[in-house]
């Protein structure tokens, strides 16, 4: 059942070494080697009474040979001046399970902080041993434990097995890197996760230097990649802003063009209502001069209005009845009639009228 309350153990540097390792596959066997001394693995391992050593390089396994212990050193130098990889070897001992052992055991949760103290104080109620007669180590075994629980894989020596097979291989002049069990062997590909059964005063001596100079090389290679892939993203994102940039500029001044733009069609489409209105009737100087050119001299006009497409007219002629058909008779003037009775002027004999006219759109050209 999934434990949703348990807590994630977030290890940066278990992170950053599989980081490495899954990079390291792009980089070139032969450029690795540049900058890495380490030319594979010189395992030692005791065979009865006997020195067994092995070369480990990238998968391939290869014997290597020694005579009886009084010629060893002498041996082995020579195995290095026929094979310059030797000598940068990382020199491993491995145990037999003549000389080592392990065991499962279970431990509370909590002692994981602390486990190999806790180990060291129970190690004679799970072994024939006390703390001080062995060298052991502890491993967490991979897997779900039970609640509250955690699983691990005890493994130990006799000091005295470990202490004599030391002193043999530094008699080679060899200097071993760690030491482990056959039963249980470390991965080669993952030392950073490998358990050792020498004790610190035993291990490998290193120099800092050269671990300074792999260290700081690795970090600038990892940078170099990093502002390989980094450098152009940013470039393209600086490039992307700068456009977004001209594009809200660009944006900006077409919504100033479409306003304009929208206004002066506005002021066009006014313009041409107002042409169209001016044009739906005729000029009054045309009616005026129609006007003038219909009525004879006989006849005179006192009162002239013009309104709403309405023309009203007063005047006195002599015979006012024919007015009605002149004015029908021409193209701007149509439905004339009467407002008022004709009525006669007793001085000047004249008939007094008050004629109404519609007047039409003749489609005139009005100068804009």
């Amino acid at each position: 059942m999934l434990n949703l309350n348990s807590t994630i153990n977030l290890n940066f540097k278990q992170l950053f070494r599989w980081w490495k390792r899954e990079l390291g596959f792009l980089v070139p066997e032969k450029i690795k080697q540049l900058f890495n001394d380490q030319q594979g693995f010189i395992i030692v391992s005791l065979n009865g009474h006997d020195l067994e050593l092995t070369y480990i390089n990238n998968g391939q396994i290869k014997p290597l040979e020694l005579p009886e212990r009084g010629a060893r050193d002498l041996t082995f130098q020579r195995l290095c001046e026929k094979d310059e990889r030797l000598a940068k070897a990382k020199v491993i001992i491995r145990l037999t399970d003549q000389h080592a052992i392990q065991k499962e055991l279970s431990f509370p949760a909590a002692a994981k902080e602390n486990l190999d103290q806790v180990v060291a104080y129970e190690l004679d109620r799970y072994t024939p041993f006390k703390a001080e007669q062995v060298y052991f180590a502890v491993k967490l075994l991979p897997g779900v434990n039970e609640p509250g629980q955690l699983k691990v894989l005890l493994i130990l020596t006799t000091r005295e097995v470990l202490d004599n097979l030391y002193k043999d291989v530094k008699a080679l002049g060899l200097s071993p890197l760690l030491a482990d069990y056959q039963g249980c062997a470390n991965d080669l590909d993952e030392l950073y996760l490998a358990y050792n059964l020498l004790p610190a005063r035993l291990g490998q001596k290193t120099a800092q230097l050269p671990q300074l100079i792999h260290w700081g090389l690795t970090t600038l290679t990892y940078l170099l990649l990093m502002a390989g892939i980094v450098v152009p993203v940013w470039f393209e994102y600086q490039t992307v802003n700068v456009l977004q940039v001209k594009a809200d500029s660009l944006e900006k001044e077409a919504k100033k063009v479409k306003a304009l733009q929208s206004e002066i069609e506005a002021v066009i489409d006014e313009t041409r209502q107002l042409i169209k209105e001016k044009n739906a009737t005729p000029e009054v100087i045309a009616i005026l001069n129609t006007l003038s050119s219909l009525i004879k001299d006989d006849t005179w006009l006192s009162y002239a209005q013009y309104s709403d497409g309405h023309l009203q007219i007063q005047g006195e002629s002599p015979e006012a009845s024919t007015l009605i058909a002149v004015l029908e008779a021409s193209e701007l003037f149509v439905n004339a009639r009467f407002a008022s009775p004709v009525t006669q002027d007793r001085i000047s004999k004249l008939e007094r009228f008050q004629i109404t006219v519609d007047v039409a759109n003749t489609g005139g050209v009005i100068n804009e």
